[in-house]
């Protein structure tokens, strides 16, 4: 009987260390994250961002330049498992962010005043271009353009 308990305690354990150290974004809590760049509420679902670590911990952002910001000020991209930028036409939807494409526009306001939004989909980022005016830019030339 004894050896029973203990596989199931073996089990039990094992489960326990595995999903607990799983690397993953974790879910914004609007309204109640703070940024770790400006310390200001995460509450705008169309420009808010997230990295994580390769050790799994989450940062929340309010806007996309701050945490492009906090990335060019200590140069540490490269330990980071996920990149995520909102999906300006799909709100509360985290993507890629070296896969979306940026457009930095006068009529489209951001939280921290760049007047930044990503797109997922580079067509959806053209008609906004063409609608609002801007400049697109992609990840590389984004990270260049805010270290200025």
């Amino acid at each position: 009987m004894t050896k029973i308990k203990l596989s199931v305690f073996v089990l039990i354990v094992s489960i326990f260390i595995f999903t607990s150290c799983k690397v993953e974004p974790k879910e914004i809590n609007y309204g109640n994250d703070h940024c770790n760049f400006c310390d200001m509420t995460v509450v705008d679902k169309t420009h808010a961002a997230q990295y994580v670590t390769k050790k799994g911990k989450a940062y929340m952002f309010d806007a996309i330049e701050c945490m492009v910001n906090e990335l060019n000020r200590d140069n540490s991209e490269e330990i980071m498992s996920f990149l995520l930028v909102a999906d300006y036409a799909n709100p509360g939807n985290l993507v890629d962010a070296k896969t979306s494409t940026y457009l930095i526009s006068k009529k489209i306001k951001s939280p921290m005043g760049a007047n930044l939004s990503a797109f997922n989909s580079k067509e959806i980022a053209k008609k906004m271009l063409a609608k609002n005016g801007g400049e697109l830019y992609t990840w590389s030339q984004l990270k260049v353009k805010l270290s200025k």
